[in-house]
């Protein structure tokens, strides 16, 4: 019996998702009439029959010669809000034509356990489909993942390389908000660009001189992901480099409002925790009077004692500023450069440790 041509793959590793779908089109005990001719969609709400409609007619139709066409959906939420959607877009899936195929492929943020379309997922699995997680390695495993990455395009790897190439490419952060979803990606770009070291001299890849890691320095930036409380925290300790570093990919994918409402609360927490240390507490006791786990006491505690008060007053004083030129409060309104400019030097004058 030939495998069922629908699979369900979801999680934080993009590269990982993307190679099972070409590992999956490629498969010949599946699609023996030939590779099928990818078709992406991707669902939205202005019309979800409509797409589901056209998903089927695709789908179901079969092909008299030639290959048929792998259907790849993404954000399927849409398409299974509804339950007259739902039912149909689970009864398509008993309606694929041979030579034909369905994956579902869900990037999710990271640390999501649940595909993000359950019952979807459930019918897949029930039809004996593919369904399965594609969580983003890090750290150790993140090192292990690109010398494997490596091997498999002939790219000789020296010593410490793949671990200086994880560390840039952000693998070592362990913020648990970071977003990793495309850090596999990334890492493999700097591979094939890495081999070109190789190229350029007219070597043959494998049997060239490793890769070093004074190789990797040179050639490959460092791209610290986007990690909200990563962010707050470097502003907590003041870390004005580091903040800054953060903020970047921050400001391409996560609404100011949200920066700023976790600065507050976070400035708020420090004007408190400062006050109350200055009473003759200690982050023991901040356990018990302001309900907070131990470790948390603690982060917070050496925070606030990188401020003084003032500080800590002058600079909630600048995100009140900031907050109401981001939201445009009296008429003033600044473009995106504008608020970028803002934030820079709010970090820069309110954030900084002085001298």
């Amino acid at each position: 019996m030939s495998p069922t041509a629908v699979a369900y793959f979801w999680g934080d590793d993009a590269y990982g998702i993307d190679a099972a779908v070409e590992t999956f089109r490629r498969d010949p005990l599946r699609f023996p009439g030939g590779v099928p001719e990818r078709w992406r969609i991707r669902a939205d709400n202005t019309d979800p029959m409509r797409l589901l409609g056209e998903l089927r007619t695709r789908v179901a139709t079969g092909t008299m010669f030639g290959a048929g066409t792998i259907a790849i959906l993404s954000n399927a939420g849409p398409l299974v809000r509804k339950g007259t959607d739902r039912a149909f877009l689970i009864e398509t899936i008993g309606l694929i034509a041979d030579g034909n195929g369905l994956v579902v492929a869900e990037e999710t943020d990271s640390g999501k356990k649940d595909p993000p379309a359950k019952s979807l997922a459930e019918a897949v699995r029930a039809v004996g489909g593919d369904v399965r997680r594609f969580e983003a390695p890090r750290e150790g495993g993140l090192a292990a993942w690109i010398e494997a990455r490596a091997r498999e395009r002939k790219i000789p790897l020296g010593q410490g390389a793949a671990r200086e190439l994880a560390t840039r490419v952000g693998g070592f952060v362990r913020e648990g908000d970071v977003d990793r979803r495309n850090q596999g990606r990334l890492a493999v770009m700097e591979l094939d660009k890495l081999s070109l070291l190789h190229a350029s001299t007219g070597t043959d890849v494998g049997s060239a001189s490793p890769v070093t890691v004074e190789d990797v320095r040179a050639l490959v930036p460092e791209a610290v992901p986007g990690t909200v409380w990563g962010f707050v925290d470097a502003v907590g300790l003041r870390q004005r480099t580091r903040a800054l570093d953060l903020l970047e990919p921050l400001l391409d994918g996560t609404p100011e409002p949200v920066l700023l409402a976790v600065l507050h609360r976070r400035l708020r927490e420090l004007i408190e925790i400062a006050d109350r240390v200055s009473g003759g507490e200690t982050p023991g006791s901040l356990v018990r009077s302001m309900h907070l786990q131990p470790f948390r006491a603690e982060t917070l505690a050496r925070q606030a004692q990188a401020w003084t008060v003032q500080e800590l007053t002058s600079a909630m004083e600048g995100l009140l500023d900031l907050d109401a030129r981001v939201k445009g409060v009296g008429g003033a309104t600044a473009g995106d450069g504008q608020v970028r400019l803002a934030f820079d030097l709010w970090i820069a004058d309110r954030v900084g440790s002085p001298g």
